[in-house]
């Protein structure tokens, strides 16, 4: 028997030195680092798996996102290598409906999402609504998701790992496992799940959520909701039209939710704090970008491209930053030291800027491509007014819209001790759009004595606010309606005293859908005037063309002199490393519109960069509704008055420039808030007040 032991021992012996099979020591030491939940967020099949391929060179030491940083600079310092710093993954829920959409059966079934989607799709009328068995709170190994009070799941972020067990289990694709970077990259698809507010927003903010967040009194979330689309969210509560409103389902029964006046609300909570949130920026990229234009287009623009890594410099013609929300929005709409305020937020993520520096004049774009930046955005506004091209209108007294807002501004803001600018005592503006309004306004803060809108169609087809004509009516502002000026009259010294119009009717509707204006022959009128203001439109300045040889014919522009890009949502021009978006793009237009752009060109930025296909997924919605939210019944709601916006009596505000807009209080928000029916797709809340 001893002798039988020893030559089994000697045989295993040589076995174990001929089929000896080497472990790194390093496997066991890294997989001790690991979280040990095999959880399979990794990719891999187990923590075993992960710390085998790490040790392989085949993943990075950031292979854990469970275990965390401290993990991962561990398992570096192992390994021998840099740590880096990957973006975190977390889990999000893309479902608000739940249990509010409409039930086509009663299901009676296993208690598994799996289970009832194999039945039809699930029992509700929303096909890709949450279903709410709660598969994904059974799947969490982290305790990070609970059903929540409306029947949709709830991630608590503090808790979620972002290994995604409860994306591979939700047979609906509500759970998404996504970084912060692929959210903000993320354009609206016409198979989301977003109410059609969100849809017709131009910024594509996700209004429910924030609304929702709102009305439990969280402010700091409802805030960051809306930052994670829109930077300037408080120049937005102030002067955006909210378009968003327009297709508010609860607009069927009574009026829809003041959607902006919640905006502005969280918005002017954060600031009265004098607690900034934080806003989290990806790992650096080591891409360098130029922005040229400080307005609402290059200010998105730029906090976004930041925020996915990349160094930004924002280079501007003017003394400050904000561009036409600075220099062309009067002072009562939006208040300079709010504009402040939200733009210091913006630069502190560590954006540069170069003021007083002008394009064409200054630099060109050859020059920053030279001096190593990797991609340029021309965010370069709409500063040129257009004229009237009539008799006169060059004469002492007389002004375009722009001009007249800019010089007042810059006097107002930056040169206070200079001789205030000239004002007439009957002061005409010509036009029927926001400019023209702002002028009136403007003028009557300044003292003129009689100021008269001229407009060559009718109150009803005026482009302005509606909101904005109506305070203008109330301060005071005459209206001249259906009449087309012909030429403008002057004394021997060459000032200003007299408009002469022609009376306008309505025709048949031009290209717009709006009744063109037909002059009526032998209608000649003239009133006298002082000073007189165009505010007809206005479009780029594209000087710096003529000015770079480099860009005079490769450089596309419309017959508008918009800049041209063949996709409208990629906003990339002729040139491969040039992209535009906002005024420069679209002619002027909405705040809240070349917002969105900014965020629209940082993306497609961001992929020409990374030598990805910056072509928009087919599915993207942009500015179209997806047809089945837009459901035309919401039956069972109890009408409920709108929330009034508060505002200075006129008798006041027209004395200053002391914003006239007030906020709504912290009680109106909860009751506004509560006004809304919590939609998704096709689903809303029967039990709303």
């Amino acid at each position: 028997m001893l002798a039988l032991g020893a030559v089994c021992g000697a045989v295993l012996s040589v076995a174990s030195k001929v089929f000896y099979v080497y472990e790194d020591p390093r496997i066991s030491i890294v997989e001790g680092y690991t979280a040990s939940a095999n959880c399979g967020g990794c990719g891999y099949a187990g923590c075993s798996a992960a710390a085998v391929a790490v040790v392989a060179g085949e993943a990075p030491p950031s292979v854990c996102i469970v275990a965390g940083p401290e993990a991962t600079a561990n398992i570096a310092g192992v390994m021998g290598l840099d740590p880096g710093t990957a973006e975190s993954l977390l889990s999000y829920n893309t479902c608000t409906g739940g249990d509010r959409a409409a039930e086509k059966y009663e299901y009676m079934g296993i208690n598994s999402c799996q289970a009832l989607a194999t039945l039809h799709g699930g029992q509700r009328v929303c096909p890709v609504g949450c279903l709410g068995f709660g598969d994904c709170v059974r799947a969490c190994a982290f305790d990070a998701i609970k059903i929540g009070a409306h029947g949709y799941p709830v991630v608590n972020e503090m808790k979620c790992v972002g290994c995604g067990a409860c994306e591979k289990v939700c047979p609906k694709d509500i759970m998404e496992i996504k970084t912060m970077s692929q959210k903000l990259l993320h354009l609206n698809q016409y198979d989301d799940r977003i109410a059609p507010c969100q849809q017709t927003c131009p910024a594509e903010i996700d209004i429910p959520k924030y609304i929702y967040q709102t009305k439990i009194g969280d402010y700091e979330g409802a805030v960051n909701t809306i930052r994670e689309r829109n930077p300037l969210l408080l120049s937005c509560g102030r002067v955006c039209p909210h378009p968003c409103e327009d297709k508010c389902r609860r607009g069927i029964e009574d009026e829809p939710v003041s959607i902006n006046q919640l905006k502005r609300f969280v918005a002017d909570h954060e600031m009265n704090t004098g607690k900034r949130l934080p806003v989290s920026v990806a790992p650096p990229t080591g891409k360098k970008l130029a922005v040229v234009g400080g307005g609402p287009a290059g200010l998105s623009c730029a906090f976004f491209l930041r925020r996915l890594g990349h160094d930004v410099t924002i280079f501007d013609a003017m003394p400050k930053l904000g561009g036409m929300i600075r220099y062309g929005i009067p002072e009562y709409r939006l208040p300079k030291e709010v504009l402040a305020w939200e733009i210091d937020g913006i630069l502190n993520l560590g954006i540069d800027h170069k003021p007083n520096v002008v394009l064409g004049r200054d630099f060109d774009v050859g020059s920053l491509i030279a001096s190593g930046f990797d991609a340029v955005f021309l965010g370069i506004g709409a500063w040129k007014d257009y004229t009237l091209g009539v008799e006169g209108e060059n004469l002492q007294g007389c002004y375009t819209g722009i001009n007249f807002l800019t010089n007042f501004a810059v006097w107002q803001q930056e040169r206070p001790h200079d001789k205030r600018p000239f004002i007439g005592k009957k002061c005409v503006v010509i036009g029927g759009g926001n400019t023209a309004i702002d002028c009136v306004r403007t003028l009557v803060r300044l003292g003129a004595g009689e100021v008269t809108i001229v407009y060559r169609r009718t109150r009803k087809e005026m482009p302005a606010n509606e909101v904005e004509i109506v305070a203008a009516e109330h301060e005071g502002i005459k209206f001249t309606f259906l009449a087309a000026p012909t030429r403008v009259l002057g004394d021997e010294e060459g000032g200003v005293t007299g408009l002469e119009y022609l009376k306008m009717e309505l025709g048949e509707p031009d290209a717009s859908g709006r009744r063109r204006p037909v002059p009526i022959e032998g209608s000649e009128t003239v009133i006298d005037i002082d000073m007189l203001i165009t505010a007809i439109g206005q479009g780029p300045d594209v000087f710096f063309k003529d000015e770079s040889k480099r860009l005079d014919e490769d450089l596309k522009l419309t017959r508008w002199n918009t800049i041209d890009s063949e996709d409208e949502i990629a906003l990339q021009s002729s040139i491969p490393y040039i992209f535009s978006g906002g005024d420069a793009a679209t002619g002027a237009d909405l705040v809240v519109s070349a917002i969105g752009a900014g965020r629209r060109a940082a993306r497609s930025i961001h992929f020409y960069l990374a030598g990805e296909d910056i072509t928009p997924p087919s599915k993207t919605l942009f500015t179209n509704n997806i047809p089945v939210s837009i459901f035309e019944s919401v039956s069972g709601i109890t009408q409920l008055p709108r929330t009034k916006m508060p505002e200075l009596p006129v008798d006041e505000r027209i004395q200053s420039f002391v914003e006239a807009d007030l906020v709504i209080s912290e009680d109106e928000a909860l009751y506004e808030s509560s006004r809304c029916l919590e939609c998704c797709l096709i689903c809303y809340n029967k039990d709303v007040a």
